[in-house]
């Protein structure tokens, strides 16, 4: 994989999820382009960015809302938690379905699909 396609696929998901701006900044690029020269695993970066957004929507809703995040930098130490413990295959599979079940609930137009 060349670093203009590990960039982009890493920035298309940055800016694709809630809370998040809808442009990625120069900084975000440099991050991005820092993980690839470190061989970070491009499923291990989407991951931890699953990972944290699933934590950020299904924390206690008596706490005080959160801001929104303003960098991929915001995901840097879930990357380097996953680093050190890799999420279980089927662990990753649950986060998945709980995103689907948060963008549903943010755009209820959108069609739901039997697995």
């Amino acid at each position: 994989m060349t670093v203009d396609i590990y960039v982009r696929r890493i920035l298309d998901r940055y800016v694709s999820l809630t809370d998040t701006p809808d442009r990625a900044s120069r900084s975000d690029r440099g991050l991005a382009r820092s993980l690839f020269s470190e061989h970070i695993p491009l499923s291990l970066v989407l991951n931890a960015m699953l990972l944290a957004t699933i934590r950020r929507h299904y924390r206690d809703p008596d706490l005080p809302p959160l801001e929104p995040i303003h960098s991929l930098h915001y995901f840097l130490p879930v990357i380097r938690f996953i680093e050190v413990n890799p999420l279980e295959p089927v662990y990753i599979d649950y986060l998945t379905r709980k995103l689907g079940d948060i963008q549903h609930f943010n755009n209820p137009s959108l069609e739901r699909t039997a697995p």
